[in-house]
């Protein structure tokens, strides 16, 4: 028998504040009965797909709720409101009962993600949405090639000729995929709906950015990392680990690959297509509760991202994204102690959209500070309390400086 459903409503007054940024121990999240609520930020770097200003049936606060972050986010009521109280413990309750408010945050996430990523790839990538082009496929494959990486330049070349038989860089794509097949390991190039365990040896493609998607993912063991090809280098977005899903925007919303997924190591991946998914909405409420969390840590981590790009100092966006990723993945940051990130210098001047020359320039003086530095392709700190107070010190030198901008103006 499962637990009763205990909701509670919560009452109001027009002006008063229900949820703050910065706020931290969120525990619960809002759906709205009756009234307004303005959502704000305290840096507004992109405009909210759909407006600021919600109404009945919308929900906010979810984010930091499920993540268990901090709020990114401060509501307000414009209008005496009404509000359906949803605590973290209860939502798989709430999933349970009401399938469709669940599968309306599922998608209202998706879509936020993949238009705040876009927002996101414009300012740090200087791209624009041409990636999603089927034709990026060839592109995809030629970088591979030309790494010596075979079995995802293989998988991208098939799916290239798959989906785009008339394209034209097919006889290119043809010849090359003939001189590498004997090189390539690659996997899974045909849709496998009957297979749902898959195994997947380290450096294989699970799929390609830019080509349709059916299905999304759950690691069973191992680790996959997602990429994506940007004016001809490999950006690393995230390494994920065993209990994660990844590829729910294609299958959700039935558009393109955002980014490639690669496996950073051998792998057992479940996949789920868009009918098993509707099955598992219904009757393993855990998966959709564990997919809401996921999708609210990426969500509150691409916020952190884009107020990134606002910082000015190379060498503070480089301090800022190391503490991000310190809070992402829940570091306790305490003074003198240690810690190696999974990533390289490289990858991390690549998380911030710099330049070469300006990446050069600003890794040389990151790697100034004894307390930080590049080993075996990965950054290490040996005291990152250091990583904060340098992230506060730039944040708060941005702060002073547009202030005065303001006054100036």
């Amino acid at each position: 028998m499962s637990n009763p459903l205990q909701l509670s409503m919560v009452n109001f007054n027009k002006g008063a504040y229900i949820i703050v940024e910065g706020k931290q121990n969120a525990n619960q999240f809002f759906i709205i009965r009756q009234g307004k609520v303005r959502i704000s930020k305290e840096v507004e770097v992109v405009a909210e797909e759909g407006g600021n200003l919600l109404g009945p049936g919308d929900f906010f606060g979810v984010v930091a709720t499920m993540s268990g972050h901090s709020h990114i986010e401060t509501a307000q009521a414009i209008t005496d409101c009404s509000l359906i109280s949803v605590t973290r413990e209860n939502y798989g309750t709430l999933i349970e009962r009401n399938t469709p408010v669940a599968m309306k945050i599922i998608e209202s996430f998706s879509r936020r993600m993949r238009y705040l990523d876009q927002a996101l790839a414009r300012l740090t990538q200087k791209t624009t949405n041409a990636d999603e082009d089927i034709n990026h496929l060839f592109e995809v494959a030629e970088y591979y090639a030309k790494q010596n990486q075979y079995n995802q330049a293989y998988y991208a070349y098939y799916q290239y000729l798959k989906f785009c038989p008339q394209g034209m860089h097919v006889n290119t794509a043809k010849q090359r995929i003939m001189k590498i097949k004997p090189y390539s390991k690659a996997v899974f190039l045909e849709d496998e709906t009957e297979t749902f365990t898959r195994q997947y040896p380290k450096d294989t493609m699970v799929f390609s950015e830019a080509m349709p998607g059916k299905e999304l993912y759950i690691i069973q063991k191992g680790s996959v990392k997602i990429t994506k090809i940007v004016n001809g280098n490999e950006v690393l977005l995230a390494v994920l680990k065993q209990g994660d899903i990844f590829g729910e925007m294609a299958l959700l919303e039935n558009k393109p690959r955002s980014a490639s997924a690669i496996a950073f190591e051998d792998s057992v991946l479940l996949a789920v297509t868009k009918e098993n998914f509707a099955r598992m909405v219904k009757t393993q409420p855990q998966i959709i509760s564990r997919l809401t969390t996921l999708l609210s840590e990426r969500i509150w981590f691409i916020y952190k991202q884009l107020a990134n790009t606002l910082l000015s100092d190379p060498v503070g966006k480089l301090y800022d994204v190391l503490l991000i990723q310190l809070e992402k993945n829940r570091i306790p940051i305490k003074a003198n102690e240690a810690h190696t990130f999974d990533f390289g210098a490289k990858e991390l001047v690549h998380m911030v959209g710099l330049s070469k020359p300006e990446g050069d320039r600003a890794l040389m003086e990151l790697m100034k500070n004894p307390k930080i530095r590049a080993m075996e392709n990965r950054v290490f700190c040996s005291d990152i309390d250091e990583v904060l107070k340098q992230a506060q010190y730039y944040r708060k030198l941005q702060r002073i400086s547009r202030s005065r901008d303001t006054v100036a103006r």
